[in-house]
């Protein structure tokens, strides 16, 4: 595996780690994009977006963007799209529970989670908490949490059919006593330094607590939690840092969106559903002088490229793929087609898709599926029926898809990125 592609995944385990929530993810991308020079604005303060790095962060979404030194008023953007977020448990209000001398979180489902992966694990909690003055602190517990399984001595047919109750047995265990004898949250509480009496609300998930790593022959794949879509926003953020320092060379606005929620549909205010993209750049029009007919003619002539994690050909279970277009990890990124739309890619979206991947001298692979398989969805077609902006979705083929840990390949990673840079730059 060459020495870029490892690095690159190392750098990206790093931001995994970083990044166990989406109030972290959109932290972390923040300290980057800001340690590179981009320039945070504040959504309740007048903006000024002339030419520069800017960037905004609403919850656990964040949008960043470069203004070349020649944008107009009819200057064209070019959005990555990602999102923030991953399937998993969120605690519950009066989250400290027990049973039998244990303690126990109580936790409801987020999202669609593979639910026997997350059997046996060291898992963090991690979030935001909300105290009494308003303001909000971000917290991570490290490893705390188990949901240890039941033994195959007590269930000897375990191997033959394991299907959790997803309210008696999905709730994970954190140390022992009687129920009330701990405060769940006052153990988080304390590892972001704050007094848990001050805390008014919260929104804390679990996370994966191992690192991700690389393994296999020739450091072929690599496994992390929050693949899905964490391997998307960093090759956005590597992209966006790299392609901005020829930001006075560029006809077009770069923009790197990264929403919360698109595991539970988007439709929240700093989901891709809401209006935060939509806003943004309208915002950004106005700092170009732009009328709402030069904002509409911009948008006629701008891209989104939708980037979230597809199935790559499982060897154990190939009768659920299509029998022909059969994405393999190591191959390259995927285009994703789907012919009710549930991905944006059409013919022209293809083409220039291809176009930037010759660009950055990179392969890409096609995904459709199978016709007796429901086909999911992205963020991809809520952006272009919000914005009206030509879409296509891509991204790169995992095996474990909403698994506590994923699997991807090492090389997949840094051509995403390299692609994400080439349509950045145009």
């Amino acid at each position: 595996m060459p020495a870029a592609a490892l690095a690159h995944a190392d750098d990206l385990a790093g931001f995994i780690a970083a990044s166990p929530s989406s109030y972290h993810a959109a932290a972390e991308v923040a300290r980057r994009l800001e340690d590179a020079g981009f320039e945070r604005r504040d959504e309740a303060e007048a903006w000024s977006t002339g030419a520069g790095k800017h960037l905004v962060v609403r919850e656990g979404a964040v949008i960043a963007w470069v203004v070349p030194a020649g944008a107009t008023a009819t200057s064209p953007v070019r959005i990555f799209g990602a999102h923030t977020d991953s399937p998993g448990f969120k605690l519950k209000p009066q989250p400290s529970t027990g049973a039998h001398g244990w303690l126990q979180a109580g936790v409801e489902i987020y999202g669609g989670p593979l639910l026997n992966s997350w059997l046996d694990r060291e898992l963090r909690l991690a979030g935001r908490l909300v105290l009494d003055d308003g303001s909000v602190v971000l917290a991570d517990s490290g490893p705390l949490l188990r949901l240890p399984q039941l033994a195959i001595h007590l269930d000897r047919e375990a191997n033959d059919h394991l299907a959790l109750d997803k309210q008696r047995q999905t709730q994970p265990v954190w140390g022992l006593g009687a129920a009330d004898s701990a405060d769940l949250l006052a153990e988080v509480a304390g590892t972001a330094g704050v007094d848990a009496g001050r805390i008014r609300g919260w929104d804390l998930v679990t996370a994966d607590a191992a690192r991700g790593a690389v393994f296999g022959k020739d450091d072929a794949f690599f496994a992390a939690g929050r693949l899905d879509d964490l391997a998307s926003v960093h090759a956005g953020v590597v992209a966006l840092i790299a392609a901005a320092a020829d930001e006075t060379a560029a006809d077009h606005i770069p923009v790197l969106a990264a929403f919360d929620h698109e595991e539970i549909g988007s439709a929240t205010r700093s989901g891709a559903a809401g209006p935060f993209l939509e806003e943004v750049l309208e915002r950004i029009g106005l700092g170009l002088g732009a009328s709402r007919e030069e904002r509409m003619r911009a948008l006629a002539a701008s891209w989104c490229v939708s980037s979230d994690v597809g199935h790559s050909v499982h060897p154990n279970y190939a009768e659920k793929h299509d029998p022909v277009v059969q994405p393999v990890l190591g191959s390259g990124p995927i285009l994703k087609v789907n012919a009710n739309q549930r991905y944006t890619t059409d013919g022209v979206g293809s083409a220039a898709w291809l176009g930037w991947c010759d660009a950055a001298g990179v392969t890409s692979q096609s995904f459709v599926s199978n016709n007796t398989v429901p086909c999911g969805s992205t963020i991809g077609p809520i952006t272009a029926t919000r914005i009206g902006i030509r879409t296509v979705d891509v991204g790169i083929p995992i095996l474990s898809m909403h698994s506590a840990r994923e699997l991807a390949g090492t090389s997949d990673l840094l051509d995403l990125a390299h692609v994400a840079e080439a349509f950045f730059r145009g």
